[in-house]
């Protein structure tokens, strides 16, 4: 019942100083557990793993880093170690739903990337689908999630229905399994009550919650705005947009492009100005799949103000991006009019304004905004 495995070399085996590919996977058996609970369970590995001393984890799903000190190192911390905490943790905290687990930890880089394209994404496309044709209007509450308050005690997510949490694993259903699972956890309810902007996404209820869970840091969060009350940050999200003042568009960076946006920031730099559970108008982090949501910038006019993001984000997201904009402005492949590094190599303002003139995005005809 006890199994650990290491597939590949071990630390000890590896450079000081290097990185390499890491997959683990937790295989779980019990009489009361259900393919929903597997994200519950696969979100909490963030917190437990950063609870490691010399240990930090950052994102999800594909898109995880963990980053393991000398110091650990030097003491003879082990990849086995981090399955052996994942296993204590898992049937500890999950002992209602879990008889048995064991760990499988992939460091070969070859069988890693086989195993994430051959198993671990299109589970996790799956679990994206099944929210697809479910509304914000069509549930009587939200829900809180606070999983990442170890790295920003002031940051709560409001997560709805078309509004997944900005770490990108957390869906409306899953923070509902949450609290199944663990009634007095961090994922907890909040009744749609007290509307005063429909347009933001503005609630009482929303501000009431915000406002307890953020300890007091928070007084007021909008469900639907890049400008007004945006929503705070934890460090785990997997997209930044901000505004570009030039085209009035806004541009979308993500953790895997390390390139410059035509704001002149990296992801890096504007992660800096974003994370940390501060309220930044005009920047927010969010998911990947939240972009080709219908209540993606609702209240600054939609996903049609979108102008610029990495073209490996563009082609993950193309058909479902050009579905919403169908949808919502009945125009066809609005995908080919956003630019991205390969339209606009050079990145500047100018060269974007080119380029969108060019092909005549909805954003060029929207009203300016409010800056």
């Amino acid at each position: 019942e006890h199994y650990v495995g290491v597939y590949g070399p071990e630390i000890d085996a590896i450079p000081v100083g290097s990185k390499i590919s890491l997959s683990y996977t937790v295989e779980v058996a019990g009489k009361a557990m259900q393919p929903d609970f597997e994200s519950v369970i696969e979100r909490k590995m963030h917190s437990w793993i950063n609870c490691i001393e010399g240990v930090m984890h950052t994102g999800q799903r594909d898109m995880i880093r963990i980053r393991i000190s000398k110091a650990d190192f030097e003491a003879g911390f082990k990849f086995k170690h981090l399955g052996e905490v994942l296993y204590a943790k898992v049937k500890s905290e999950f002992e209602a739903v879990v008889d048995k687990c064991q760990i499988t930890l992939i460091t070969d880089a070859a069988e890693a990337e086989k195993f994430r394209d051959e198993v671990a994404m299109p589970r996790y496309n799956q679990r994206d689908d099944r929210l697809a044709s479910m509304t914000d209007e069509a549930v009587d509450r939200y829900f809180t999630c606070i999983m990442c308050q170890s790295f920003a005690p002031a940051h709560c997510c409001v997560v709805t229905p078309e509004r997944l949490g900005l770490c990108g694993a957390v869906s409306w259903q899953d923070v509902k399994d949450t609290k199944e699972m663990d009634p007095a956890g961090p994922c907890q309810p909040i009744l749609k009550e007290g509307c005063t902007d429909e347009k933001l996404g503005r609630y009482a209820s929303v501000d009431e919650a915000v406002n307890k869970y953020s300890h007091g840091a928070l007084e007021h969060v909008t469900l639907y705005s890049l400008f007004q009350d945006p929503m705070t940050s934890c460090g785990c999200f997997e997209c930044i947009c901000g505004v570009e003042p030039v085209s009035m568009g806004v541009v979308i960076t993500c953790r895997e492009f390390a390139g410059m946006t035509p704001l002149g920031m990296t992801f890096s730099e504007m992660a800096s100005m974003t994370g940390g559970g501060v309220q930044t108008p005009g920047f927010m982090g969010h998911g990947k799949h939240y972009i080709a949501s219908h209540k993606f910038l609702k209240a600054e006019g939609g996903v049609g103000r979108l102008v610029w993001l990495p073209k490996e984000l563009k082609d993950q997201i193309r058909d479902k991006l050009n579905e919403t904009a169908k949808d919502m402005y009945d125009i066809d492949n609005f995908a080919d009019m956003v630019a991205d590094e390969t339209s606009c190599p050079n990145g500047n303002p100018e060269e974007l304004l080119a380029f969108l003139s060019e092909v005549g995005p909805p954003a060029l005809s929207m009203d300016p905004l409010d800056i």
